[in-house]
């Protein structure tokens, strides 16, 4: 867990600087506050990643002489085929989009999420990967 606390530090050491700079040139508040923000919280997650692994047993992915056997097998199921998910991005968009310009398109959108949904969820019930 190291690595992961180590990668979010970076952002602290990034995101901070940075939101110093982008104040001094541009002295708008609003991202100046965003950057800020995003530092404080990289900084947050790092904090707390680095304070949890010195508790925690270290991972075999945290080991140099650890071997592929230690490795969790399981670490779900995940459909290689499935197109539901495309169409759940397009339910979602076509919602966004109502938010934007009509609430005919919000409940659109709101349908097609639904069956998209749906469709995802009794994927593995019905057609050539049934179980």
């Amino acid at each position: 867990m190291k690595l992961e606390g180590y990668i979010f530090g970076l952002g602290v050491i990034v995101f901070v600087p940075m939101s110093a700079v982008y104040w001094f040139l541009s002295s708008d508040p609003v991202g100046t506050t965003a950057l800020a923000l995003s530092g404080a919280l990289a900084f947050l997650i790092a904090f707390y990643v680095l304070y949890t692994s010195k508790r925690v047993y270290p991972r075999p992915e945290d080991r140099a002489d650890a071997e592929v056997d230690e490795a969790d097998p399981e670490y779900g199921f995940f459909s290689p085929h499935s197109w539901w998910p495309l169409g759940i991005a397009v339910a979602a968009f076509v919602l966004v989009l109502g938010l934007i310009f009509a609430v005919w398109l919000i409940v659109f959108g709101v349908f097609l999420l639904i069956v998209a949904l749906v469709g995802w969820l009794f994927e593995y019930y019905r057609g050539a990967f049934a179980h």
